[in-house]
């Protein structure tokens, strides 16, 4: 199929999410719902997940191990809290990175039709890792208000945050689901990677016990603004860093753009490989 965006608009990433909106979100919802179909439950599976693992989280961290995140935050629950936070956001990532490798392999009848827009499989995706992460944040605000006894009105700026890390995401599976198609050991290799960068971001520990000269290094993690961003509208009641929030959605955007045009030009091979 010929590509009808122009590579030279920078906003021709997002043509497709326009055009094809209705399309995105009926094979999100389709997504979503077949994930738990045949199931006792259905979709309440999605808000149990993330509140049964908040709850092994809290047992065995809170109260096992008695872990504190630092001096000014020692409560028994208040790990639990902050880890989710980090924990939420490394999961709509590694559900996204771990699927991209096999999202065209495994949707190959729509490779074949021509008039099918193959584009729209990045952002369907997305979408239904953007609904896991909005039931995970409601049950972490919901446990956070039980235990502290309040929200903080910064949540009102998680969006923000949701929406800066948006075009990373959406082209790093366009760009692995077409190398996906080339090289098949690409799924194995992003099990290992996602889990280092899961380790390589402030997830399970503070910056502050990173040696002040490779703190900043913990910065080439693009989970690492984020979960920042994150715990601060959440969890810290305070704004993000905006000057860091806006570069890294600028990096971002061009990313998106970069990688969209890696996959508009590389989706005319994709049949003759399939």
């Amino acid at each position: 199929m010929i590509s009808t965006y122009s590579l030279r608009d920078p906003f021709s990433p997002y043509q497709a999410l326009v055009r094809h909106f209705n399309l995105i979100v009926q094979m999100a919802r389709r997504d979503v719902v077949g994930r738990y179909r045949g199931s006792f439950i259905g979709l309440l599976w999605s808000f149990f997940n993330p509140l049964l693992m908040l709850g092994v989280y809290t047992f065995v961290f809170g109260l096992i191990f008695k872990s504190r995140w630092s001096t000014q935050v020692s409560g028994h629950f208040d790990f639990a809290v902050v880890l989710f936070a980090g924990l939420n956001i490394n999961s709509m990532f590694s559900e996204c990175a771990n699927r991209a490798p096999t999202l065209i392999v495994e949707n190959t009848n729509f490779v074949k039709k021509v008039v099918f827009p193959l584009e729209t499989l990045s952002w369907s995706t997305l979408g239904s890792a953007l609904f896991h992460l909005f039931i995970s944040t409601i049950v972490l605000l919901i446990f956070s208000l039980g235990v502290r006894g309040s929200i903080p009105w910064t949540v009102v700026y998680f969006p923000l945050v949701v929406a800066a890390f948006v075009p990373f995401m959406a082209g790093l599976i366009w760009l692995l689901s077409s190398l996906g198609v080339f090289l098949r050991d690409l799924k194995q290799a992003m099990g290992i990677v996602t889990a280092m960068l899961m380790f390589l971001a402030p997830i399970f520990y503070p910056q502050e016990l990173i040696p002040p000269p490779y703190r900043n290094l913990l910065y080439l993690n693009p989970l690492t603004m984020i979960v920042d961003a994150s715990r601060d509208v959440l969890v810290w009641g305070r704004e993000p860093n905006w000057m860091g929030l806006g570069l890294y959605t600028l990096v971002a955007f061009f990313f998106a753009w970069l990688a969209f045009g890696w996959f508009e030009r590389t989706r005319k091979g994709f049949a003759d490989v399939l």
